[in-house]
């Protein structure tokens, strides 16, 4: 038998420990546990700054998702993210200026300081995750780790207020047309904006979604409609370019559209992760994994919850009645475990074993009326 296979439940007294599976082990190990393990998903990692690298470059997954050795290490990569980002960010709006500069375009002008509002976006961004990083309290129990939410509805803000000038631009571009010079330019510096725009915008929702920070997947739609914004600029060149003097507001007004599109589906992945929603997937996944723990007869309630780019879970099992008080919680030790070892970002979980009814009786007179609703 693999030494990671648990043993099979005794009759009398429930599931026994697995083999090297201990939780007391676990602790008294320290690092060669982890290594075992490979960060509690069974992979073992490369070391050194050449693994590192490595890593971030094509990252190991669990199904669809990719596991994260630490909220720690997550934090590093949000962190990580935003710089790369803003400094991106930062050369774009600089080869953008300096075709201002020598064009007089307004339009590359107005782009130009949407891309530098953009790379601004990192501060609150980076400030969440720095926060989050901190300790729990007694009056935080459950950490900083809603600082990210927040932070996303700030960048939710930022996309309405860019919808609202791109808006505005367009307007007063059709009552007030004015001429461009050098649109050759303009539309290579168009491109340029577009092309950085949306590599950071790739690279901050890839690395969002590895890290389950909805805020910098929102950050990272973001930048694809400041990308949608330059493309504005050059498609409004090429009209301008061809005698259409109203191409580029009319260009405008259909590029705030599309912004408005990206602006719903940015502010209602923040408001599910605000409502603590979670995908019903991995509500399925946990629910699976309890069902194939030894001993666990049935199952109760099941909630989860993101905090930041950590998953929580609350669990109710069902196990024999006849079991003693420590084969019980061996069952549930057993069960959270297993989550730890196989659901992603998964950081804690809290299971309440349930002994199996038996002769209609119920063994929680004293707090039904309390959860009835």
């Amino acid at each position: 038998m693999d030494e990671h296979t648990p043993a099979p439940p005794d009759p009398a007294h429930g599931p026994r420990p697995a083999a090297g599976h201990g939780h007391a082990e676990h602790r008294a190990s320290g690092s060669q546990d982890q290594d075992h393990h490979g960060h509690g998903h069974g992979h073992r990692h490369p070391g050194g700054l050449l693994g590192r690298l490595k890593e971030l470059a094509s990252p190991h997954a669990h199904d669809a998702a990719v596991a994260v050795d630490t909220e720690l290490e997550t934090s590093r990569q949000g962190i990580r993210a935003l710089i790369v980002s803003f400094a991106g960010l930062a050369v774009t709006a600089g080869l953008q200026a300096l075709v201002v500069w020598r064009s007089g375009s307004v339009a590359l002008l107005g782009d130009t300081l949407h891309n530098l509002a953009d790379a601004l976006t990192a501060v609150p961004l980076a400030v969440a995750f720095t926060v989050g990083r901190r300790a729990a309290t007694r009056r935080y129990t459950y950490g900083y780790g809603r600082a990210e939410d927040l932070a996303g509805v700030v960048v939710v803000v930022f996309i309405a207020a860019s919808s609202a000038l791109a808006a505005y631009g367009a307007i007063r571009r059709l009552l007030h047309p004015q001429d461009v010079r050098a649109l050759w330019l303009v539309a290579a510096a168009a491109l340029v904006g577009f092309a950085g725009n949306e590599l950071v915008a790739r690279y901050r929702i890839q690395v969002g979604r590895q890290i389950g920070s909805a805020a910098l997947v929102a950050d990272g739609l973001h930048a694809r409609t400041d990308a949608l914004t330059s493309l504005s600029v050059l498609l409004g060149a090429a009209g301008v370019g061809l005698g259409f003097r109203l191409a580029d507001p009319l260009v405008g007004l259909g590029i705030t559209v599309a912004i408005l599109v990206v602006l719903r589906d940015a502010a209602r992945e923040v408001y599910r992760r605000l409502m603590d929603a979670v995908d019903p997937a991995l509500v399925d996944r946990v629910e699976a994994v309890l069902r194939a723990t030894p001993g666990v007869l049935d199952l109760g309630q099941v909630r989860l919850r993101w905090i930041g780019h950590a998953l929580r879970g609350e669990c109710e099992v069902v196990v024999g009645h006849d079991l003693s008080l420590v084969a019980a919680h061996q069952v549930a030790e057993e069960a959270q475990h297993r989550l730890l070892h196989q659901v992603p970002r998964l950081t804690a979980a809290l299971v309440h074993a349930d002994p199996q009814g038996h002769q209609g009786a119920t063994h929680h007179e004293l707090t039904a009326h309390h959860l009835a609703g």
